[in-house]
């Protein structure tokens, strides 16, 4: 019988985590591929683009810097994600917080707006945010993909931060104030510090949202000097070629930040994502 019982468990087992594994393997094998791949010579790529390179080779990450722009792509990409990630992140918990705590006329009404935001897809809305731009003289400045990233990336970051901030107690906040904490000390200083597993949440999704975003930037930025990593690698394919191991190694620049980002905030994101709604 425990014979049995065994085979049975490990049969079970064995159903469990042979598939499983072979999706992780599947999932994490495109990130090591352009890795590895990235390093290899142009015929050594034209050769297999399986096998290993012979050696690294690090002049497709010169040439994709230096030729490729990558290097100012980069920036631009940084500049928008960090100044949007921290607008996102202060923005959300302010009207979060404030959502959360206060009962006032036309509450529920601005709630149910950002909830309905989440729904709208973004790239219906491409064109009469072009026609907006165009209007009012936006196109073509280091300015001009804040609003948008920073409109679109609110909504959710609010619904996370606002549910997650419903589930502290507010017998904290009554303390602070009787102890004679301001309003506003009392939610940088103590709930803030409370909301930082949704909070690194909000920081993954909105740095990834603008690091990665193609549409908007396509259709808005027409100088090469202000374009994003995602527009910048289609440098890397013309008309009648394409310099493959090139195009990877940006890839592979383009992949580092948000592999960075995420190692460092994962642990946090399925906390920020569920904690909320467990407690509450």
């Amino acid at each position: 019988m425990n014979k049995t019982l065994k085979i049975s468990r490990l049969a079970g087992s064995i159903a469990v985590n042979v598939p499983v594994t072979l999706f992780s393997f599947f999932c994490v094998f495109p990130f090591v591929w352009v890795f590895y791949s990235s390093f290899k010579t142009a015929e050594e790529f034209s050769l297999s683009i399986i096998n290993l390179p012979r050696k690294l080779n690090w002049t497709n990450f010169i040439d994709a810097i230096a030729i490729g722009r990558m290097g100012d792509y980069a920036f631009n990409s940084f500049f928008n994600s960090i100044i949007v990630l921290v607008l996102v992140v202060f923005a959300s918990f302010i009207t979060a917080y404030f959502l959360s705590r206060f009962s006032f006329r036309g509450r529920n009404l601005i709630y149910g707006m950002f909830l309905t935001a989440i729904l709208i897809p973004m790239p219906s809305l491409m064109v009469p945010v072009f026609i907006e731009y165009r209007n009012v003289g936006m196109l073509n400045n280091r300015f001009t993909l804040l609003p948008v990233y920073f409109a679109f990336g609110i909504p959710t970051s609010i619904f996370l931060v606002e549910s997650f901030i419903g589930s502290i107690p507010v017998e904290l906040e009554e303390a602070a104030i009787i102890d004679g904490s301001s309003l506003v000390r009392t939610m940088f200083t103590i709930i803030m510090p409370l909301c930082r597993p949704v909070l690194a949440t909000v920081v993954i999704l909105s740095f990834m949202g603008t690091w990665n975003e193609f549409p908007f930037a396509l259709v808005l930025i027409k100088d090469n000097i202000l374009k994003t990593i995602p527009i910048g690698l289609r440098n890397f394919q013309g008309a009648h070629n394409a310099q493959y191991t090139e195009f990877l190694a940006g890839v592979a620049i383009s992949l580092l930040p948000v592999i960075i980002v995420y190692s460092v905030f994962y642990k946090k994101i399925i906390i920020g994502m569920t904690e909320g709604t467990i407690k509450g």
